[in-house]
């Protein structure tokens, strides 16, 4: 970091995902290694992720170069709030690479942005230079102020209620492999200078079976409201999650909010194990996207998934809780938030309405 003020310093805040969208920003899936032996269904999956959300949000998708731009086109270049944008990228994952927008508080002034450093959680995945480089040239176009911390970290990583309530996971976000210098300390200060903190709650279970992100906490719970969080639990207690993600519920139900408040704990079910070539997927209905006006829940043909859909739904009042399939995109190790990227609208309130 540097001497320059910060998004705290000048009164920004990171809003919640419910509150108002701009727009969504994804990028066109094209890199058949993150789906090998079964790249040919993804296309159309994520078609209809862009074709859902386009009727209540405007979508941007990065689709550069000539073949992602071709196929874009083809399957969603017609629908008028769709934008396609020629910015290139290594992979799909907007939710990691994209920028994180924020807000100033009680103001309508424009959103600004922070530009995280990217290297495909820990080097995993080289080449990731194009990634890193998506929130500059978002930006390029946009003109907006943004801000470059030097610290690498994902969107996946990082939770947020609107009001200055963070979680997170220790086994992501203290891992040196992004960060030499990783200690709670040292992040801890980084959200609250960058993403306007003013509590951070860490998880200590660690990463579902399967996920390659080292714990993202997107897979794991989620803020539903201020107040309340969703916890994925498995009831199987030979399965690998259980025991993980039981010691994560156990946390949340001890912790309190940026006021010192207990938290309301919704638990929601994980699907049975989803496994491709021996190898275990991290399938998790957490993996969910809020919208404007909708909620798009990751479908993984199990019996699940209409439990997943019934607990979620009464959580989003005056918004349709809509599952679209995500066993094919899955295959790629993540699912629709891990896909999405949202761009806060201008409000005049902090305080947005739930």
């Amino acid at each position: 970091m540097n001497d320059a003020a910060t998004p705290r310093q000048l009164g920004y805040r990171w809003p919640a995902e419910w509150e108002p969208h701009a727009a969504t920003w994804l990028s066109w899936p094209h890199n058949r290694e993150s789906w090998p032996e079964k790249f040919e269904p993804v296309p159309e999956q994520f078609a209809e992720l862009v074709r859902t959300l386009a009727r209540y949000e405007v979508v941007n998708v990065l689709a550069g170069g000539e073949e992602a731009m071709r196929e874009a086109h083809r399957l969603v270049g017609d629908l008028t709030r769709v934008v396609l944008w020629d910015v290139p990228t290594n992979d799909a994952w907007c939710r990691d690479h994209g920028p994180t927008f924020l807000l100033a508080a009680n103001s309508d002034q424009p959103a600004v942005m922070v530009d995280w450093e990217y290297n495909a959680w820990g080097g995993k995945y080289p080449p990731f230079n194009s990634d890193n480089l998506v929130p500059r040239r978002i930006n390029d176009r946009l003109a907006r102020r943004r801000f470059a911390p030097g610290v690498v970290l994902e969107g996946g990583s990082i939770e947020g209620n609107g009001r200055g309530l963070i979680l997170t996971t220790e086994s992501c976000l203290l891992d040196p492999r992004r960060n030499l210098d990783a200690t709670r300390e040292r992040m801890e200060n980084v959200l609250r200078e960058f993403c306007c903190a003013q509590k951070v709650l860490w998880l200590t279970g660690g990463a579902i079976a399967g996920d390659d992100t080292d714990g993202h906490v997107d897979q794991i719970a989620r803020f539903v409201a201020h107040d309340t969080v969703v916890a994925a639990v498995e009831s199987d207690p030979a399965d690998e999650n259980f025991t993980p993600l039981l010691q994560n519920l156990r946390e949340l139900e001890r912790m309190t909010d940026e006021k010192d408040r207990p938290l309301k704990i919704v638990p929601l079910p994980m699907p049975r194990p989803i496994v491709f070539n021996q190898q275990r997927l991290p399938g998790s209905y957490a993996n969910f996207y809020i919208a404007n006006g909708v909620v798009v829940v990751p479908q993984f043909d199990d019996p699940a998934d209409e439990v997943a859909l019934q607990t979620l739904t009464p959580l989003f009042p005056g918004r349709q809780v809509v599952g679209l399939p995500a066993r094919d995109l899955v295959l790629g190790l993540g699912a629709f938030h891990c896909l999405t990227q949202q761009e806060p609208a201008p409000a005049r309130s902090a305080d947005i309405a739930e």
